[in-house]
């Protein structure tokens, strides 16, 4: 980095708070500090051009679990880890709301569904059964019940007769929620540089001297926010999950609205307007999506295609006008690690696919932390 003194000068001396990662936790957690800590410099660095992890990548699902990932989470987690999950995926959501306002993020209440697919009968014929229990162990944080049957009137194909309706599921506009948050960042003096990623760190004295390829500086304290990106540079118990999508051309007439779950959450799609959204399918090779780089597989795209053509829209044309990719961070528990590495080290990290429901919430417990 060929840097003057200027650079140098505004913004790597005196720096208060380093936080790796502009994603949904590294900027509620610099806005959490900057609330905190009114005069302190707050510094971002993110190694990709836009938010590298999946803030602008996923779905814009405002979900917080469908029912056969409930019972699937049961099976792992004991009953009181699981409402405590659902909790604080659904205060976050909340939180979100409350930020950003939902007219910033389009908020859009149409609600979720749970289709199964035909060759699915054992987790359909389990999640009916579970239904009235699960909507018991969570009444309290709802007051009322959660999911419903319903029959399926979005003449969807091969799949079993009742859908699983959660009128408290939404759709968000995550580039938009992105965009109001780095605005609210800059807004309040927060400074964020792209495409610098930290090799290395030591702690010493005086807090943390943090290496960028060949150039280094020194910040009291450092703040992971790097979530499937973790174990590059902090080793925690957590592992990348890349997950793809597609998107269609507008379809003319379309009728499905809302947001939808398949096999345990492994799929999902969703309208945007008058396109699906579709995404998912790295259960298919869970060793070739544990991955950090971003891209496509024929194996998951061709998939994906299929049960456009096969399930979701199978009396409809349509085109896909676009593919891409998102990293999530996955562990064998479902609960977020937020926690203090050293004197001077923090991190918030494994979101566990629920990025959107508990970012808010995992980025103030971090900065609170200090």
């Amino acid at each position: 980095m060929n840097l003057s003194y200027w650079e140098i000068k505004n913004w790597f001396t005196n720096v208060d708070y380093t936080i790796v990662g502009s994603g949904i936790v590294g900027l509620h957690a610099a806005l959490r500090l900057r609330e905190r800590f009114p005069e302190s410099k707050i510094l971002m660095l993110e190694k990709g051009m836009l938010p590298q992890g999946a803030s602008t990548k996923n779905a814009g699902f405002a979900c917080f679990g469908s029912i056969s990932e409930i019972v699937e989470d049961l099976k792992t987690h004991s009953e009181e880890e699981v409402i405590q999950l659902i909790q604080k995926r659904w205060s976050g959501l909340q939180l979100l709301r409350k930020n950003l306002g939902d007219q910033t993020i389009d908020y859009k209440p149409y609600g979720g569904y749970e289709l199964f697919l035909n060759e699915d009968e054992s987790a359909y014929q389990e999640s009916l059964h579970k239904l009235p229990f699960i909507n018991e162990i969570i009444k309290p944080i709802f007051k009322t019940e959660v999911f419903l049957k319903e029959f399926d009137r979005f003449n969807f194909r091969g799949i079993h007769e009742y859908l699983i309706f959660n009128p408290f599921e939404a759709q968000i506009d995550t580039g938009n929620m992105m965009q109001a948050l780095l605005k609210q960042a800059i807004s309040k003096d927060i400074l964020i540089l792209n495409l610098q990623t930290v090799t290395a760190f030591e702690e010493n004295a005086n807090g943390v001297n943090v290496a960028l390829g060949d150039f280094s500086f020194n910040t009291r304290k450092l703040l992971f926010a790097t979530n499937g990106f973790a174990n590059q540079v902090i080793k925690q118990e957590v592992k990348p999950a890349r997950a793809q999508v597609l998107i269609t051309e507008p379809i003319p007439n379309l009728d499905i609205k809302g947001t939808f779950h398949i096999d345990k959450g492994y799929y999902y799609f969703r309208n945007i307007g008058d396109r699906i959204l579709l995404g998912g399918g790295r259960n298919l090779d869970f060793q070739g999506e544990t991955t950090t780089e971003l891209g496509e597989t024929e194996l998951i795209q061709n998939r994906l295609e299929q049960l456009l053509k096969e399930v979701i829209l199978p009396e409809t044309e349509f085109k896909i006008e676009h593919r891409w990719s998102g990293i999530m961070g996955l562990g064998s528990s479902k609960n977020p690690i937020v926690s203090q590495l050293s004197d001077h080290v923090y991190c918030g990290v494994r979101m566990g696919g629920m990025g959107v429901a508990i970012g808010s919430l995992i980025g103030n417990e971090l900065a609170d932390l200090i």
